[in-house]
């Protein structure tokens, strides 16, 4: 089975968030299901630079209003197709914002002509291939299904997979015009919503399934509380609506082997996660007490609950505990985290960067990793904790209910626990798991089992590739229909 993936970020070539994390696992894990993945994403100089050797496969003349080509590469086991366009791509800051953190002015016109090439792509094929299945990510591909519904040719089955329902790509109806779409499509059947042009709407609308990334945000999507919006088109589209949880990059995420680690262990040597440890309260100058060390890595928002935690962070200290820090995001919360640190020296430090290998290390070396997100549709990072041992205290919330088992009594009799959750997601319920994380922590023998039995958990990609291979070839039966 021949698949074209869509995607606005792929790691290790650029990344944002767990969206790129996706994309560059997601095909490695496929090839074992007997589905190849070709993945188009946009020409960044950070990916034209790190490529060699692309081969020019498709050009442009005007590929909604500037020149374009798309180059074929494999890069680290990926085969990629890159939309070089200078007009659209080639210039400074990130994917989606400037150097001083505005939106790009164009990113209507940069991500409508990634979908419209990936669809003309996908009805004329490239020379030798032609997919069989379009499967695309979130609002900058979204609108790949929508120009393939109002074509002349006829369609490939298409699957758009959401990541964050948060974040949806709309824009005002000035801008239908230069879409090159048929009148008809700027209808509530089509393109429009709510008076403008919403992306993820139209990919919604228009692909033949739609999958997110955990079955309980599968769920919660359909209620005005977690749908933004877009939980009633959704409720009509249930019986196309399917929730499967995300995986890890097993061999990226690897405690025996990961070179970003201080020392390498597994579950038999959870010992030596003491040094570990040590390497983190170095870089973090975390100098104070030998009581848990909390982590978080994150960006700073409202989302994420991070105002919670910076609410919880007296108490936290107080309870013998020190907490790193490592992320970015809304001013406010980055100032009361750095408030916190001038607080509690020695016990609170907060790092303000990018930093991957230190992420790493973060999880290889800390007790336990703080997520409270209000929503969170998948999370990777409470994956990659369990993976290392680093035991995640979490928000009972979509995928982050779908992948931690609670420490309740019952599940730590059967020694089935993973973590521990808490809900409603308020200060005070964040503050009393802290108080059980801190409790547990300080028995050894039952903290170690909920490190082990998390270290058992299959994180791995290998049974999500499978429901994702099942539902291409459901797809595909309904197209021979």
């Amino acid at each position: 089975m021949k698949v074209l993936s869509v995607a606005s970020e792929v790691y290790p070539l650029v990344k944002t968030g767990g969206l790129a994390d996706v994309a560059g696992a997601l095909p490695l894990a496929l090839k074992g299901h007997g589905v190849s993945v070709k993945t188009l994403m946009p020409g960044y100089p950070a990916v034209l630079s790190a490529v060699k050797d692309a081969e020019r496969v498709l050009s442009f003349d005007s590929l909604l209003g500037g020149k374009a080509e798309v180059l074929e590469v494999e890069h680290q086991g990926l085969d990629l197709l890159i939309l070089h366009s200078p007009t659209f791509f080639d210039r400074p800051g990130g994917p989606y914002a400037d150097a001083t953190g505005k939106d790009h002015f164009d990113n209507w016109r940069r991500f409508a002509a990634l979908s419209k090439a990936g669809a003309m792509i996908a009805q004329a094929g490239l020379e030798g291939w032609k997919p069989d299945i379009v499967h695309v990510h979130d609002w900058q591909a979204a609108m790949l299904p929508a120009y393939m519904r109002y074509a002349p040719e006829p369609e490939v089955p298409t699957l758009i997979t959401i990541h964050n329902i948060a974040f949806q790509g709309q824009f005002g109806a000035d801008i239908f015009p230069y879409l090159e779409l048929p009148p008809h499509a700027f209808g509530i059947d089509g393109v429009e919503y709510f008076g403008g042009v919403g992306y993820l709407k139209a990919g919604l609308q228009t692909s033949w399934a739609i999958s997110t990334v955990s079955p309980s945000y599968a769920e919660e999507i359909l209620t005005p509380e977690f749908g933004m919006g877009l939980e009633g088109l959704l409720s009509l589209r249930h019986s196309d609506l399917h929730g499967i949880v995300n995986g890890i990059d097993a061999h990226v995420w690897d405690p025996a082997a990961d070179p970003a680690v201080k020392v390498n262990y597994t579950a038999s040597t959870l010992k030596t996660r003491a040094g570990n440890k040590r390497a983190v309260a170095d870089r973090f100058g975390l100098t104070k007490g030998e009581g848990p060390l909390f982590c978080v890595i994150s960006r700073l928002t409202w989302q994420k609950g991070m105002d919670l935690l910076a609410e919880a962070v007296d108490d936290l200290v107080h309870l013998g505990g020190r907490l790193a820090v490592l992320g970015s995001g809304d001013r406010a919360l980055e100032n009361a985290f750095h408030a916190a640190a001038a607080r509690h020296p020695g016990s609170v430090s907060v790092l303000s960067i990018y930093d991957e290998p230190l992420s790493h290390l973060m999880q290889a070396g800390s007790d336990a990793i703080i997520i409270p997100s209000r929503f969170e549709p998948c999370g990777l990072t409470q994956l990659y904790g369990l993976r290392y041992g680093c035991v995640p205290v979490v928000a009972r919330t979509g995928g982050l209910n779908d992948t931690v088992i609670d420490a309740s009594h019952a599940a730590l009799a059967t020694k089935a626990a993973t973590g521990i959750s808490f809900g409603p997601v308020t200060a005070p319920n964040l503050r009393r798991a802290i108080r059980r994380a801190v409790r547990l922590y300080h028995d050894p023998k039952v903290w170690t089992q909920l490190q082990k039995q998390g270290m058992k958990s299959d994180v791995s990609w290998e049974k999500s590739a499978g429901l994702y291979a099942a539902l291409y070839s459901e797809l595909l039966a309904k197209k021979g229909a």
